[in-house]
């Protein structure tokens, strides 16, 4: 999720306005994968972001991110990431 369409690292959350997102869960079923750990300054690091779950012949997502706050401000990395989570599941030849 993170290296499909696009390669997302450090750098891509750059530039994220106020908060990089909020409601991100403390626990989840054992079927979910978090995908990012991240915080923001002043507080400690959280798992629940971007959590994926294959589920039946697709996948399922949860994101706690703030897209919409960072898409419509223009950031870079934030339509990276968020065309890499439209992309999962995809089986691209």
């Amino acid at each position: 999720m993170l290296n499909f369409p696009n390669k997302i690292d450090e750098k891509d959350f750059d530039g994220w306005i106020q908060e990089r997102g909020l409601y991100f869960p403390d626990e989840w079923a054992d079927n979910f994968e978090p995908i990012l750990e991240m915080n923001d300054q002043g507080e400690s690091p959280k798992q629940g972001s971007l959590l994926y779950a294959e589920y039946g012949d697709g996948v399922f997502i949860y994101t706690g991110l703030s897209f919409f706050r960072e898409l419509p401000a223009g950031v870079p990395g934030a339509y990276k990431l968020f065309i890499n989570l439209i992309s999962a599941g995809k089986n691209i030849e």
